[in-house]
């Protein structure tokens, strides 16, 4: 076996490519996940991946963040690449925070559980399906949110879900999810959120929001 010319680069990032002018805003789906420690390197015999580490100047760190450049992202995808893990989760935490003009988010399948200290003030499209999410409370806040993807999570009740009742959010998507197995699941989800228009691709229908006396009847086992 032998190494091929990329393989020093493996585990670098964009930022970290010298003579690079690409900026954060400019990539749709970059790679953020840090690399391997240099102790789990050592083990794996690939210490030679590994950019030999230089004292960095306060200049250096500075021209670093303005190629980053999170503050003007509106559209960035961070999915599948296991950001909630303990080694990944303090640089992702510190990338949301500064997604202040963010508008679309995908956040797929990264193991992720608790992001509710994070506020995306200006985020009108948030997925986050595949994660380890058990409840609403969990999640960021997004105050301008329309559209809201929570599939394949372990949400198992919808307390906390009047929560975006205050937001203009139009569509939500808890398909597998225990929840969905709730009584009477979408005329709560929908008596929760009286702005809503669509929940797991399909529109308001009459039944969704129907009166009191009718919802008793849907209570009822009828044996044929």
């Amino acid at each position: 076996s032998f190494e091929l010319p990329s393989d020093s680069f493996k585990h670098l990032g964009w930022c970290d490519i010298e003579e690079l002018g690409v900026r954060g805003n400019q990539l749709r789906c970059p790679r953020v996940r840090e690399g391997p420690s240099e102790e789990e390197l050592f083990f794996r015999k690939e210490e030679h991946t590994l950019k030999k580490r230089k004292q960095v100047t306060d200049t250096e760190k500075w021209e670093k963040r303005l190629q980053e450049n999170w503050e003007n992202c509106a559209e960035l995808n961070l999915s599948f690449q296991d950001l909630g893990d303990l080694y990944q989760v303090e640089n992702f935490k510190r990338i949301l925070r500064r997604l202040i003009r963010v508008e679309k988010l995908w956040l797929v399948d990264n193991s992720l559980t608790d992001l509710s200290a994070i506020r995306l003030p200006r985020c009108r499209e948030l997925n986050v399906n595949k994660n380890h999410f058990t409840s609403f409370k969990q999640l960021p806040k997004i105050p301008q949110i329309q559209h809201l993807s929570l599939a394949e999570n372990n949400i198992t009740t919808l307390s906390g879900i009047s929560d975006f009742r205050h937001t203009p959010l139009e569509s939500l998507i808890l398909k597998r999810n225990p929840c969905e197995f709730q009584e009477r699941y979408r005329q709560l989800v929908f008596s929760s959120l009286p702005n809503l228009k669509m929940l797991d691709g399909i529109p308001k229908l009459p039944e969704d929001c129907s009166p009191p006396d009718v919802r008793l009847f849907y209570r009822m086992c009828t044996i044929l």
